[in-house]
């Protein structure tokens, strides 16, 4: 199986779907930015993981630098991570050339719902400090995903999946989900 990146916005459900369709095989499961943040608390440049986005893109560039070498070396692992990563100046990507040749993922998976039904979740979500977006910008960043998405997969040989989670039919996305990670 080798890595198996998931992506999608914040609120999208990736790890969730992605959780749920690895249940029961032999397979690890990494939150990219799980292990960027306790790098960056060990580097003291952050207290929380909202904080991460308001980073110098230097700042981020040599944590994703020291993440990817370290989740680079597991195996049969899927990676959960952002394809695009929505900054004040921009987005950026969230799996840059230096990222990505660490990781070589056979597949890319972007976990994607209606904009209406992430915003919805978003605005029930009161444990997370995000900023606000319209529906309108959240349908921009699922787009700027898919983008970057298939240049990650030109860079890598890697395959795009796109699985939908709408709102009350988690089942049917990880049965999207699954032919993915068997």
């Amino acid at each position: 199986m080798g890595v198996i990146v998931v992506t999608g916005i914040p609120g999208v459900g990736k790890t969730t779907v992605m959780q749920k369709a690895a249940e029961g095989m032999d397979i690890s499961f990494v939150t990219f930015g799980s292990v960027m943040i306790d790098i960056a608390k060990e580097l003291k440049l952050v207290k929380d993981r909202d904080e991460m986005r308001k980073l110098s893109l230097e700042q981020q560039k040599q944590l994703q630098i020291k993440t990817a070498g370290k989740v680079g070396k597991m195996k049969n692992v899927i990676v959960d991570t952002h394809c695009t990563v929505k900054t004040p100046k921009g987005y950026m990507p969230g799996l840059p050339e230096w990222v990505l040749k660490e990781l070589q993922p056979t597949a890319i998976v972007i976990v994607e719902a209606d904009p209406q039904e992430i915003y919805n979740r978003r605005a029930k979500d009161t444990t997370r400090d995000r900023d606000p977006d319209t529906v309108e910008k959240i349908m921009e960043h699922q787009m700027m995903n898919r983008a970057a998405a298939m240049s990650y997969a030109t860079l890598t040989g890697a395959t795009v999946k796109i699985v939908y989670n709408h709102d009350n039919a988690l089942d049917v996305a990880v049965k999207e989900a699954e032919p993915v990670i068997q």
